[in-house]
């Protein structure tokens, strides 16, 4: 007995000197559990609304200050034309519109009733329901003040349209985010791994005398992957398109351009990950934490970025996916063209040409080790 007392008290120490090891029992679930604590909520906060007030009277004022005041949204502008709805909400930074007709106040007064039409982006149709939940039970909680002391009750009518996802497909959010998912989890890992195992049965070292450069040792094993990545995705675009009928608004070209840059930047990730990892194993976990988790519950795949507390928005900043989302979305759902999504493009760009750069360096020390 006393042997096997001693046999335990060594597997003890020999868990608590093996930071690695205190990590994945102590820091992933306290992780976990704070990013799950507060990544998934069910109210949301600070949405971007547009209104397009055809009345400007009292009454309508008193609902706009009344919803905007309620700390669940945020008027982001004022509209002058049914024209620039669309606009709008093509450029990605507001979720809902309010109409006013035209003398609201004279007809909630003299008939009884009026209408105000709410229009929500539905290309994200949980969102796109909460918003619009919530902006009509704010209606209706200034419906039963008004009938507070009026003789006659007044009647304010919310009528929704929903733009972009009319039929509240959730296949039309879910498709998009599972491509960014599968891309960055499958190029990512497939490239760290495929490298770690080189350097697990040393055939890496016979990269030392090889008269090719580092950049063309990673675009050598990178290639099949970018091709094989872009049958991947073109299989995600066909079976969403014809199995879920998720429509493709956009140029095509531009769907592909986007694609293989997001691959290019996650095959650069993987690289990156390759270089840091020692086994195989250590390349997966790191490729599946780090990337898997974020990649669902940080880029607005499921969640939306604007419910999360202002850390954890800031933290979206780094995710690639949180770009590429919104680009794919924009794209096949709203027909949004580069002038729209530039700003994403470019931050794609600049996290591509940094991973690739660090890769490359960090692979030339590797070699030269």
């Amino acid at each position: 007995m006393r042997e096997f007392i001693g046999f335990v008290k060594k597997e003890f120490l020999h868990i608590f000197r093996d930071y690695r090891t205190l990590i994945i029992l102590f820091g992933i679930p306290v992780i976990q559990i704070l990013v799950f604590g507060f990544v998934i909520r069910t109210e949301i906060q600070d949405v971007k609304i547009a209104v397009l007030d055809h009345s400007k009277d009292v009454t309508s004022l008193e609902l706009i200050n009344k919803i905007t005041s309620s700390g669940f949204f945020v008027l982001e502008k004022n509209l002058s034309s049914m024209e620039e709805i669309e606009k709008e909400f093509r450029k990605g930074r507001i979720r809902e519109v309010l109409i006013f007709e035209p003398h609201f106040g004279e007809k909630l007064n003299e008939e009884g009733k009026a209408a105000v039409q709410i229009i929500a982006d539905a290309s994200d149709p949980n969102s796109a329901k909460l918003i619009v939940n919530y902006t009509r039970g704010i209606i209706a909680g200034y419906n039963r003040e008004l009938n507070l002391n009026a003789a006659v009750p007044y009647k304010i009518e919310p009528k929704v349209r929903m733009m972009f996802n009319p039929d509240m497909k959730s296949a039309f959010m879910f498709v998009p985010g599972t491509m960014a998912m599968v891309l960055m989890l499958v190029c990512a890992m497939m490239t760290s791994v495929s490298i770690a195992r080189e350097k697990e049965i040393g055939t890496m070292e016979a990269l030392l005398v090889s008269p090719l450069k580092p950049i063309q040792i990673i675009a050598g094993k990178v290639m099949p992957y970018i091709l094989l990545s872009c049958i991947n995705a073109l299989i995600i675009i066909v079976m969403g398109h014809f199995i879920f009928n998720l429509p493709i608004h956009g140029s095509l070209w531009l769907l592909f351009f986007e694609t293989l840059l997001f691959i290019t930047l996650a095959l650069s990730l993987g690289i990156m990950i390759s270089s840091v990892a020692k086994s195989q194993q250590m390349a997966m976990f790191i490729s599946a934490f780090a990337l898997m988790l974020p990649t669902i519950l940080l880029s607005g795949f499921i969640f939306p970025i604007e419910n999360m507390p202002n850390v954890l928005q800031w933290l979206t900043y780094i995710l690639p996916p949180r770009y590429f989302i919104t680009i794919i979305r924009s794209v096949m759902l709203k027909g949004t063209g580069l002038a729209e999504i530039w700003q994403e493009t470019l931050v794609l760009l600049g996290m591509t040409f940094i991973f690739i750069r660090v890769s490359t360096m960090k692979f030339k020390i590797r070699l030269e080790q």
